[in-house]
């Protein structure tokens, strides 16, 4: 394999390790082989200059890394080139402060917007941000051109229009003392006449500009008496063709540099782009001026302009749009309203005898909302809002760029936020503008690139440490002329045989080229890269790695080195193979400020304890030590009966072991076990006693087993006293009975008495009940004379 074949398939070997991942560090990722490569990667990624930074094997790639890498990899940050984006406020004018009636300005003289120039440097990935500040000056010069539909079906309207320039000189007087008004008119492209013999009407124009922007209302409404209505063939009109010529004819129309206004007046729909083929035209609208005295002559040459390209032209000029329609093509234009910025509808009257107050309405919706446009960004150049309204309210992304519900006088801020996610191709300066849509100032940004090292400009070719000059020495490393490889540029891509490469990347004649861990490259080992950019292979034959050194708790060295060369280099206060191991006594020092308690050694900052009664991480527990029992007494019959001395605060004192219940003696553990173990019966205070274990585990938890049920001592017989207590409750109530039986014979006795008393005492009369009547009646007969 010649040194081509073999540089060729290195090469796509990168790149499709590169396309491989997904994650980890991109500076590593990006193999960059020079200082400004590495710089345009990301804002994170710095490049260490240090021409003894790079280990035998490491490539010239991995000095781009990230900052943090780098330091610990031993480059000062004196060697990391680190370049930061800057700005700089080139015009920086204040707002302006006036009242109304405080003297009269120049409208070059008003500032709405700060700052207004300025330069940013910007770093790929690093956002540059600035605040921007707009208040809505006072007394503000206004330029109103008013374009009317002159259709047939806006004769009654056009009446009313004769006598507004006046009217509306004295409404808007009340906004600002420096207004201005001007008129034009449209029907729809010139094709054919449609006006018959008895109509007072002239054939179709497309647009015509009756009145330059003025001053002189009553030249407004003189002008505006002598037009006459004209006809057309279908019921849409070319208001896009006079709205076009108005945007564009800057100098026709008389635009000064304020506030910008135009109110379009019809009772019909548009044409638009694509509309024009049907009377034969093709060529798209070309966006520029085309009056000559007064009328748009190439109406008949070009096709209606599209929306998007209206809405071009009207934010390049300026001007804010008032739609003034009937309330049938209300729907149509409330759409348009939303693709055009800056723009309001109101609805027409059928005569237009509102004009005025919808003019005025209009223009006070459009002036209290402020939103921020920027021309276009240059390529991988992004752009972010932040905005600040009144009322503490905020907003981000696309609601970032306006505030609403402003007025004169208020003042509200956006930050804004410029950032670059790579270089342009000619890193070439850029500009960019942001303004507020409707209004003529803006601020200008000049886009500087950073794409190259401050290390870069002091490079030097054709450097004698480049191999005799075949490279050009710059930010530590040699850049190879075309032809040249090598770490120093010492090889050609011409000269070298694949037999020299295998010869000198061998470490002995049984081992593989590069230890199987690189390719062999100017005679010289490159080592691969690995998936996780922060593993690295190193060494003369790439026999050595940061990544296969001993581990503990999942953590290469511990967590407490670094890995070099399969071998851990422990930090200050750390020993061992996986640097585990901790030299720091504080941790083994006991209460009585002993190490271990003088009963242990500490070893890695853990006491290993030589006198087996005691344990616990500073050898100061002894649960078989006397007294032990007594110690814990009160807390085990508080947590395991709700008794004792502590019952009221046992939830505080007593939660330092853990508790477990067990039916009788024989459940509780034995002797024998791996740590030592206290058996206690104690005593509470009804004389029942209670039994549990004390040990601390392997673990230096404090466990407690305890038998659940109390052992108490038998108490008297109670059944015979209870059997007592019952014959004599049976006899007193025998007794009691018959003592009630004799009390109610003697009462029955003396009642009987006491009749026979009364019976004897009784004085009966012996003859004829008087109450008796015999049952036998005797009549006599008083004819009957005893004959």
């Amino acid at each position: 394999m010649d040194l081509k074949l073999l540089l060729i398939s290195t090469s796509l070997g990168v790149i499709c390790y590169s396309s491989a991942q997904k994650e980890g560090n991109e500076c590593i990722k990006a193999n960059a082989k020079s200082c400004g490569e590495c710089i345009q990667v990301g804002a994170k990624c710095g490049w260490c200059m240090d021409p003894e930074f790079l280990k035998q094997g490491e490539a010239t790639l991995t000095r781009c890394d990230e900052l943090e890498s780098l330091r610990k990899r031993g480059c000062s940050s004196a060697k990391v080139e680190n370049p930061r984006g800057s700005q700089l406020v080139l015009k920086n004018k204040a707002v302006t402060n006036r009242n109304k009636g405080e003297g009269k300005l120049r409208p070059e003289d008003i500032t709405q917007i700060q700052p207004q120039k300025l330069n940013l440097s910007l770093r790929s990935g690093e956002p540059q941000s600035f605040n921007l500040k707009f208040k809505l000056a006072e007394d503000y010069p206004i330029d109103l051109y008013y374009l009317v539909d002159l259709s047939n079906s806006m004769k009654d309207d056009l009446e009313n229009v004769k006598n507004l320039g006046t009217q509306l000189m004295v409404e808007m007087s009340k906004i600002t003392s420096d207004f201005r008004i001007g008129f034009g008119s449209f029907v729809e492209k010139k094709l054919l006449n449609p006006c018959t013999g008895d109509q007072n009407c002239t054939s179709p124009f497309s647009y015509k500009n009756v009145l330059t922007l003025t001053s002189n209302g009553q030249q407004f409404n003189t002008l505006v008496g002598q037009q006459q209505i004209d006809e057309n063939l279908d019921s849409t009109e070319g208001g896009f063709d006079a709205i076009m010529q108005v945007a564009v004819c800057g100098e026709h129309i008389g635009w000064r540099n304020v506030t910008r206004l135009l109110v379009v007046s019809t009772d019909a729909g548009f044409h638009f782009a694509g509309d024009g083929k049907l009377g034969g035209i093709v060529l798209p609208n070309d966006g520029k001026c085309h009056l000559e005295n007064n009328m748009y002559t190439m109406s008949h040459y070009y096709d209606y302009p599209s929306i998007a390209h209206l809405v071009q032209k009207l934010s390049d000029n300026n001007i804010q749009t008032i739609f003034a329609i009937t309330e049938e093509f209300q729907p149509v234009y409330m759409e348009l309203k939303n693709l055009i910025p800056k723009s309001a509808v109101g609805t027409l009257s059928a005569n237009s005898s509102n004009v005025i107050n919808l003019i005025i309405d209009a223009y006070n919706s459009l002036s209290s909302e402020v939103i921020l446009e920027n021309s276009k960004l240059p390529e991988g150049v992004t752009i972010m809002y932040q905005s600040r309204c009144k009322n503490g309210l905020t907003g981000e992304g696309e609601m970032g760029r306006k505030c609403s519900n402003i007025s004169i006088g208020d003042e509200v801020s956006f930050t804004i936020s410029i950032t670059a996610k790579q270089c342009p191709k000619m890193g070439k300066p850029e500009s960019i503008k942001i303004k507020p849509l409707g209004f003529n100032e803006e601020v200008e940004i000049t886009l500087n690139f950073i794409c190259e090292c401050d290390c870069h400009k002091d490079g030097i070719e054709n450097s004698e440490i480049c191999h005799n000059g075949n490279g050009t020495y710059e930010c530590g490393t040699c850049r190879c002329n075309e032809g040249r490889i090598g770490r120093q540029c010492e090889c050609s891509t011409n000269e070298v045989t694949s037999e020299d490469l295998d010869k000198s990347c061998r470490k002995d004649n049984g081992t593989d080229i590069c230890s199987n861990n690189g390719d062999c490259v100017c005679g010289a080992c490159e080592c691969k890269k690995r998936e996780s950019p922060e593993e690295r292979y190193s060494g003369m034959f790439c026999e050595c790695d940061n990544f296969n050194c001993d581990r503990s708790n999942n953590k290469l060295c511990g967590g407490h080195g670094r890995c070099e060369c399969r071998v851990c280099i422990c930090e200050a206060n750390w020993t061992g193979s996986a640097c585990d191991c901790s030299l720091d006594t504080t941790t083994c020092l006991a209460s009585n400020k002993q190490i271990c308690n003088g009963r242990g050694t500490c070893e890695c900052g853990t006491c290993k304890c030589t006198d087996p009664k005691f344990q616990g991480p500073t050898c100061e527990i002894c649960p078989t030590c006397p007294g032990v029992c007594e110690q814990h007494k009160e807390c085990v019959q508080c947590r395991a009966f709700g008794t004792g001395e502590k019952k009221d605060t046992c939830e505080r004192d007593c939660s330092y072991f853990n508790l477990i219940k067990v039916k009788d003696r024989d459940k509780l553990p034995q002797p024998g076990q791996a740590f030592p173990l206290m058996h206690c019966k104690e005593r509470d205070a009804n004389d029942c006693w209670f039994y549990y274990t004390y040990a601390v585990n392997n673990k230096t938890e404090k466990e407690v087993h305890v038998v659940e049920t109390l052992d108490c001592p038998a108490g008297p017989d109670i059944i015979p006293i209870v059997a007592g207590v019952v014959a004599g409750i049976v006899l007193i109530g025998l007794a009691l009975l018959l003592i009630w039986k004799l009390l109610m014979i003697i009462h029955d006795r003396r009642e009987f008495a006491k009749f026979e008393k009364e019976k004897m005492n009784a004085k009966w009369d012996t003859g004829e009940n008087p109450i008796y009547k015999s049952a036998v009646t005797t009549v006599v007969n008083p004819k009957y004379e005893g004959k």
